[in-house]
């Protein structure tokens, strides 16, 4: 099979035998039979977006930060809770005992909180939906983030409301909370400077846990909302229809000097929802706290997708939970499985080389190699 594909490329897969076995085992299946056809196979094209970026200052440096469009999510959520903690006090907060403060994790979850209201509303595949006031920038537009930024007070958000980015109201329904699962991600650089962030998924263990020729089938219908509408009728702009494209949160990330251009880091990381807090936390630790990647991706786990505090279980004292509590927050502290991976450079750290700038999470299988 892989020497068909490295013959006749992405063909193989969508005609011919390959394809017909792919469509064989979903049609044939003996207790929940599909509906993908040949035809659907030969329908689908690979579709290339530009990339979503945004600048952020850390006191004098400029970075330029860049992530993939909708149907991914996470790039836009990033970008809002990075945006919204420059308009708190995040940035005078510094690590405490080598662990984020309680009062730190109070911004962090409210801006998160703030952020997944937007995404639970706005965003889908953009072949089928439009962005508020016409474009995903108005997402993370700086005076937009400084206006979300005001609602963060003393006591936690609990559960955000969507913010209004546009003057056009939207037709669309937030979609409910629902499980998400799955991915690996792999950062690379190589002799000559070119860098590749990659995420890619099956959605969960195991994919649909049918296989086909060696290879797993994947199970990307759930990452669509299950729900159409809401109780009012009002249609979810993540919701099924044909030839769609589910949202995501993959957030495969690259960072470049903006004054020069140079390439500064490449990251990312599996793990359901919860990829954009890792991603994040991984970029705050690199930028803001000047961390090594090995030490930004050992920091423990924290998040929050507009409900809970998440926190990762045993990395935390009991104090700061208390501290979480007393501010209004249900604080849940559970297993965080990230895999994050990432390698940086330049005037992210203290030389303009590679080595020694990479990291590898401890919590998955993952290393980091090189020349």
């Amino acid at each position: 099979m892989l020497r068909r594909i490295a013959a006749e490329g992405s063909k193989a897969l969508h005609e011919g035998e390959i394809a017909q076995a792919i469509v064989d085992k979903g049609q044939k299946h003996p207790t929940n039979p599909g509906r993908l056809s040949m035809a659907d196979l030969a329908g689908y094209q690979p579709k290339k977006r530009e990339p979503l970026c945004h600048d952020y200052q850390v006191a004098s440096k400029s970075y330029r930060m860049c992530g993939f469009l909708p149907p991914s999510s996470g790039a836009i959520a990033i970008a809002q809770i990075l945006g919204i903690l420059k308009n708190t006090d995040a940035a005078a907060m510094t690590l405490e005992d080598g662990l984020p403060t309680a009062d730190w994790l109070h911004l962090y979850t409210d801006a998160a909180r703030l952020a997944f209201a937007d995404r639970a509303l706005y965003v889908a595949d953009p072949d089928f939906v439009q962005p508020p006031a016409g474009s995903w920038a108005s997402l993370i537009a700086p005076a937009y983030l400084a206006e979300r930024a005001k609602l963060i007070g003393t006591q936690s958000l609990k559960l955000a409301q969507p913010g209004k980015p546009g003057a056009v109201a939207t037709s669309y329904a937030p979609m409910p909370d629902q499980p998400e699962y799955g991915t690996s991600h792999i950062s690379i650089v190589d002799a000559f400077g070119n860098a590749v962030a990659m995420t890619t998924t099956i959605e969960d263990q195991f994919g649909a846990r049918q296989m086909v020729k060696g290879f797993l089938l994947n199970n990307e219908l759930t990452d669509f909302s299950f729900a159409p509408a809401d109780a009012q009728g009002q249609p979810i702009a993540n919701r099924v229809q044909p030839g769609k494209r589910p949202r995501s949160s993959m957030s495969p990330t690259l960072v470049f000097d903006k004054a020069t251009g140079e390439l500064l880091m490449s990251g990312g990381s599996p793990g359901g929802a919860a990829i954009i807090h890792y991603t994040a936390k991984t970029l705050y630790g690199v930028f803001n706290w000047g961390l090594m990647p090995q030490q930004a991706i050992y920091l423990p786990n924290f998040g929050s997708m507009n409900g809970p505090s998440l926190l990762e279980e045993k990395r935390f004292p009991s104090l700061t939970v208390e501290t979480l509590r007393a501010r209004g927050a249900e604080v849940r502290e559970m297993n965080m499985t990230s895999g994050l991976q990432a390698i940086t450079r330049g005037h992210a750290h203290w030389k303009m080389l590679w080595f020694g700038g990479g990291g590898a999470d401890p919590r998955r299988e993952g290393v980091v190699m090189g020349d």
